[in-house]
């Protein structure tokens, strides 16, 4: 059995949560962690798929919302700093260009520590859009929550946990 994690992130929030997700399935399988950059045009072939991205405007960042979060960074008040990898593509970007079979997946964001009626949430998109290629989501869509742009570590650690309870509950029980 294996997983793979795939990530967009800007300032180090969401793949902080696809780290803390990856150690909680790598407890029973292999994992491979992937910025969204490296992951390639296949659906990865693994029997659990975790896709992650920061919610931007309600929703998948964009070249322009990427555009702005660089901007962002040279504002010395708001104290960003841009991952190396970004800001490149976006999970959006990914999964429109996204060939072969999907699978099995779950998807996550990050989102800012407000309602969600007001942040929007990114995981609902990629929720959408692998069920619409023909992915089986195996859990509810999950957010994890960033407050002034730091990841709580309570939030890490329940992204562990997560990763720990699908890996018990789906790729143990697959099995079977």
């Amino acid at each position: 059995m294996s997983a793979v994690v795939v990530y967009e992130s800007m300032f180090g929030a969401t793949r902080q949560v696809a780290e803390a997700l990856a150690r909680g399935v790598g407890r029973h399988t292999e994992v491979t962690v992937l910025n969204v950059n490296a992951a390639g045009h296949e659906f990865p072939a693994a029997d659990l798929v975790l896709v992650g991205a920061p919610t931007h405007v309600h929703g998948l960042s964009s070249p322009s919302t990427r555009e702005e979060a660089v901007r962002w960074t040279k504002d010395p008040e708001r104290k960003l700093t841009l991952e190396q990898e970004a800001p490149g593509i976006g999970v959006r970007e990914w999964l429109d260009g996204l060939m072969g079979t999907v699978g099995d997946f779950v998807a996550f964001d990050t989102r800012a520590d407000i309602a969600e009626i007001l942040s929007g949430s990114a995981a609902k998109h990629i929720q959408k859009a692998l069920k619409k290629a023909g992915g089986h989501p195996v859990s509810e869509v999950e957010s994890f929550l960033v407050h002034d742009n730091e990841m709580d570590p309570e939030e890490l650690d329940r992204a562990e946990a997560l990763g720990d309870r699908l890996a018990t509950e789906f790729l143990t029980s697959s099995r079977s």
